[in-house]
């Protein structure tokens, strides 16, 4: 089939409006018809009429406290100095919470402010035996007379007959989504069954050669299809009904069969991949053969080729493959259209202005939406961009919020101020630790120890190798650093360094490990390659790691001292970002090897040749080296759990660990 090209590229608004405007004029976007659920199951719900109760609550004059009924007008003149005796059965009745008020009596005195004729009287509170000696019930017998030693007033700890919910009061408005307290209040007022709103029925359809279903067997050009997934799971927790179809293969007959089945039984239908332009990308022409496209392109990115369309009187939404995109245009589209169908409207997310951490170049014509991490460092709330490739899933997994890049801003300056649109709570967000610098899978250890340890604090990582920490540091953008840079004239780690970029800070160098740095290669080092030297070998690809890195500073340091030019390494500009990047770039196959730690190699069952052992430090300025959650994090790396589960990773000496090194 021949590549498809945009219909149309409409701003978010455009498209949104004529989307909505189609689907009125049809009156396809009305809210749903009702239908009966038992109020015990109607949680999450929205009413499709109002809700009056069918009885008081209580119904019945009750006793709010454990105590004693008694006539108010008996106990006038009561006194600590002149105390009234009342006589059971006739001036008063004990009485449990909840239980009925007998006939003629209008108040109740609290077990706490009587006491027992044939008991010792105690001014102030009844002493604890004698109160439980009261409240059994069957050991009441043996009280005949009781003293008290104030009056009380009509009503006194009585809850009146509706005091909560009168007979025929409105408990519940139409267009109510439905919470527990709903329900108790339902149930209270005599509710047994109500009428809701029906959930949205939406069809969703992964399409795709390449997918295949967990389980199946993984090998290149196929991929796990996890978008329906997600995707049937938002649909829920928006409150419609999503019923997942099998893969649809990339022919055009299969799937114009199955989405006109889909309108059959659907009220929504929702396609999955095939939207943009590429050869087998044909979802908008089957569209347009068998209903209407009204949109095909939107000004968004991730998400811009969104298909929006009609077949048979249904709205149909095409969603992009990457799932990113497929996020990003299901809350844009998908989301609005079920609210509508249920007759409830969207609330907006909170906003939280904030600083860009780093500088963010955005291309004209398309709303970027932009992931961002959080964190309060040096009194700012500073935004820090996570990875922007709309099909980096774990990006949304990470992100605090989201900035919105106006279409006609070419991108964002360092520590321009902009408005976040929040995924989590502020509490959350505050609580997060920001460590920029060199990567260590370690840091992975220390994250899910500190969380595992019944502690608000979360670890958020930047992996920018151990210069790129330093210039956090010197910025003020980040609590701590990690870096292992080799001073080569004097054979240090990281104080030269210290000394040359941040001198006007006074820092806390920590020790978190010394570990062990060397060639990575595949398994039984087919290449058979022993030493730096081998590099240079024509037969040899190699994989390096990024600038201002402290295994980048390594290696220079290294080849320089045997005289080794790096012009004459095959690879040697191409760069990874994390020690796992290189490991997996050469278990992969197409790198014969790469610098890193022995733990990486051993993730990916690789042989490792050792060639330097290195100090792994945290850098911790300090002003923050005191705060609760920077010593909450030090106390873990100093802990044997810690240590335990670091070693077994491989390559650590963790003798030093948690110390502080003085220069």
């Amino acid at each position: 089939m021949k590549r498809n090209i945009y219909l149309s590229k409409l701003t978010l608004e455009e498209a949104q409006e004529k989307f909505d405007k189609a689907l009125t004029d049809l009156r396809i976007n009305q809210p749903l018809k009702g239908e009966i659920v038992s109020t015990e199951n109607s949680l999450k719900r929205v009413t499709a009429e109002p809700i009056f109760a069918k009885i008081s609550s209580p119904h019945y004059q009750a006793a709010a406290m454990d105590g004693v009924a008694v006539r108010a007008r008996d106990t006038y003149g009561a006194s600590e100095s002149s105390p009234l005796k009342l006589r059971i059965d006739k001036d008063f009745y004990f009485i449990n919470t909840g239980n009925p008020i007998p006939f003629g009596f209008d108040a109740v005195i609290k077990i706490e402010d009587i006491n027992p004729v044939n008991q010792e009287i105690y001014y102030g509170e009844l002493k604890k035996e004698n109160v439980n000696e009261l409240i059994r019930g069957e050991e009441d017998e043996g009280i005949e007379e009781i003293m008290i030693f104030s009056p009380v007033v009509p009503g006194q700890h009585i809850r009146n007959i509706g005091e909560d919910i009168v007979a025929n009061q409105l408990l519940i408005p139409v267009n109510h989504l439905i919470r527990p307290v709903d329900i108790g209040a339902l149930l209270s007022g005599g509710i047994e069954h109500l009428l809701v709103r029906q959930k949205p029925k939406v069809a969703v359809i992964p399409t795709g050669n390449e997918l295949i279903q967990l389980g199946g067997k993984i090998v290149p050009g196929k991929i796990i299809e996890y978008n329906s997934k997600m995707i049937k799971g938002l649909i829920s927790e928006w409150g419609g009904e999503a019923k997942v179809y099998e893969i649809v293969k990339d022919i055009p007959g299969d799937l114009k069969n199955v989405l006109l089945e889909a309108t059959i039984e659907n009220d929504i239908i929702v396609v999955i991949a095939g939207s943009s332009a590429g050869s087998k990308d044909f979802t908008a022409e089957i569209v347009k053969d068998i209903g209407e496209v009204l949109v095909h392109g939107v000004a968004i990115i991730p998400g811009k080729p969104t298909i929006l369309g009609i077949v048979n009187k249904t709205p149909l939404i095409g969603l992009p493959g990457y799932s990113v995109s497929t996020i990003i245009s299901a809350e844009q589209f998908l989301k609005p259209l079920i609210f509508k169908r249920l007759n409830l409207p969207i609330s907006k997310r909170q906003k939280v202005n904030a600083r860009m951490a780093y500088q963010v170049v955005s291309r004209l014509g398309n709303e970027e939406f932009l992931r961002v991490r959080l964190g309060d460092v040096a009194g700012k709330i500073m935004a820090y961009p996570l990875p922007r490739g709309s099909g980096v899933i774990t990006s949304l997994v990470e992100a605090d919020g989201i900035v919105r890049i106006p279409s006609l801003k070419e991108g964002l300056d360092f520590e321009e101020e902009v408005s976040v649109e929040l995924y989590k709570d502020m509490d959350t967000i505050m609580n997060n630790i920001i460590v920029t610098g060199s990567h260590d899978l370690i840091l992975d250890i220390l994250r899910n120890e500190l969380q595992d340890n019944f502690s608000n604090y979360r670890l958020v990582s930047f992996n920018v190798g151990s210069m790129g920490g330093l210039i956090a540091l010197k910025q003020n953008r980040t609590h701590l650093a990690t870096a292992h840079l080799l001073d080569p004239e004097s054979g240090e780690y990281n104080f030269p360094y210290l000394k040359r970029i941040i001198p006007q800070k006074e820092l806390v160098v920590v020790n978190l490990a010394y570990r062990e740095q060397g060639m990575i290669v595949k398994k039984g080092n087919p290449k058979n390659i022993k030493e730096l030297r081998d590099l240079t070998r024509g037969d040899i690809k190699f994989i390096n790691r990024e600038k201002g890195s402290g295994t980048r500073v390594l290696l220079d340091y290294l080849l320089k001292k045997k005289e080794i030019n790096p012009l004459n390494i095959r690879g040697y500009s191409r760069e990874e970002y994390t020690h796992l990047m290189v490991a997996s770039t050469v278990a992969e196959g197409s790198i014969d090897v790469g610098l890193g730690i022995f733990s990486a190699a051993k993730v990916f069952g690789l042989d490792f040749i050792p060639i330097a052992k290195e100090r792994y430090d945290i850098i911790i300025p300090k002003d923050y080296y005191h705060s609760l959650k920077i010593q909450r994090l030090l106390n873990i790396i100093r802990s044997d759990e810690f240590k335990k589960k670091a070693l077994s990773l491989g390559g650590y000496d963790l003798s030093q660990s948690g110390k502080v090194i003085k220069k």
